[in-house]
């Protein structure tokens, strides 16, 4: 019944193997900016606050001479903000790989983060102030 040769019945047993291991990669990290975007929106709703100890800021994104693009602020009032946190670094590796991929560049400022602070009963980020602290507009 046998009539294949050994060593070719091994070679075939070994060619199914590898193409059904090929298959079975680890899923990739999610690399959608504008769905984790979308994520860390819907994840930042509740910015209740009864003070300012309660607000904090994130930065989000990525510039592609590095820091966060912009920032957001977040209320710790009903939330510990573990999740937004893991949302916005997963963000800003995206971010910074997409950057790469494209060969993005920038003017390379700085954005500062401006704080939080609590008014009318919500997280809001403080304004930034149109001077650095050298008395020189801040770049954008």
């Amino acid at each position: 019944m046998n009539t294949l040769p050994y060593s070719l019945r091994l070679a075939a047993a070994s060619l199914l193997i590898l193409t059904a291991c090929a298959g079975a990669r680890a899923p990739e990290p999610t690399t959608d900016t504008a769905g984790l975007w979308q994520k860390i929106q819907s994840t930042n709703t509740r910015l209740a606050c009864d003070n300012n100890s309660q607000c904090h800021s994130i930065g989000v994104g990525s510039k592609a001479c590095g820091g966060p693009e912009n920032y957001l602020a977040w209320s710790s009032k009903n939330s510990d903000g573990a999740q937004l946190k893991a949302l916005a670094e997963q963000h800003s590796a995206a971010r910074r790989a997409e950057d790469k991929r494209l060969g993005m560049m920038s003017t390379c400022s700085i954005v500062s983060d401006p704080g939080a602070s609590c008014r009318a009963g919500i997280c809001t980020l403080n304004p930034r102030s149109p001077f650095g602290s050298g008395g020189q507009p801040n770049a954008q």
